[in-house]
């Protein structure tokens, strides 16, 4: 009985606080921290069932009177590209990803730097130092990944220089993508949406049915871009239903 109560997550609500997302509401988080002896069966549940991972803490909104904030996932087999989609991938032709183990470098947290000031300097994440990021890529207690996108080595010096990078987690029917950054500079390779679409591609070589991207949120303009990637399914008080 005792080991059950112990491998059973506890779970708490925040203090309402103001929602980041949609302007004049307060947003609450319902979350339980992710411990190596709860099962991984029932982790691998929670993060299909609508939780989002932050580092070694599974959280979803429970706020009251809103219910904006919807899971959403990608039917890997069924999405074709669009053509908008297909030019993305011809402009990143000269670009390399390569998967490697949870470990962060000072080659990642450059880049994130400039991500985070030029993209979010005002939003939660600004004031991440080095161990802030390095928690947040190796604190993890399931399967996770680094994918760093480099462009081609130069010819003449061979130099390979990152230009974006995602952080996933791999869970049993899927991959879910728990960050990614990219060269605020470089806005015409449309880096956010290539990832994605690289993303899709490689849970399609794993034999995966979906990707999972977190929250869709109604109303706002930052979760927008979600919409782009379809067919998708959202999580609702009836389960999972095409979008």
């Amino acid at each position: 009985m005792t080991e059950h109560k112990n491998n059973f997550p506890e779970f708490y609500i925040t203090a309402p606080q103001p929602c980041p997302y949609l302007a004049g509401r307060m947003e609450r988080k319902l979350f339980t921290h992710l411990t190596r002896d709860k099962p991984g069966f029932l982790i691998d549940n929670l993060l299909k069932g609508g939780f989002r991972r932050s580092q070694n803490i599974a959280y979803m909104p429970y706020c009251d009177a809103c219910s904006a904030c919807v899971p959403v996932r990608i039917v890997v087999d069924e999405f074709a590209p669009k053509r908008s989609s297909k030019r993305i991938a011809r402009t990143n032709k000269d670009v390399v990803a390569t998967r490697m183990p949870a470990a962060p470098s000072s080659e990642q947290y450059a880049l994130f730097r400039d991500y985070i000031d030029a993209r979010h300097g005002d939003g939660g994440m600004a004031e991440m130092s080095v161990l802030d990021f390095t928690l947040m890529v190796e604190d993890s207690v399931v399967e996770t990944f680094v994918t760093e996108y480099r462009l081609k080595p130069d010819e003449t010096t061979g130099e390979a220089p990152l230009i974006a990078a995602a952080l996933c987690d791999r869970l049993s029917d899927g991959i879910s993508m728990v960050y990614s950054f990219f060269d605020p500079g470089r806005t015409s390779r449309s880096l956010g949406t290539y990832m994605i679409l690289e993303h899709v591609e490689y849970a399609r070589s794993l034999g995966f049915p979906y990707v999972y991207l977190g929250y869709w949120i109604e109303g706002s303009r930052k979760m927008r871009y979600k919409e782009r990637f379809q067919p998708q399914e959202r999580l609702t008080s009836r389960g999972w239903i095409r979008g």
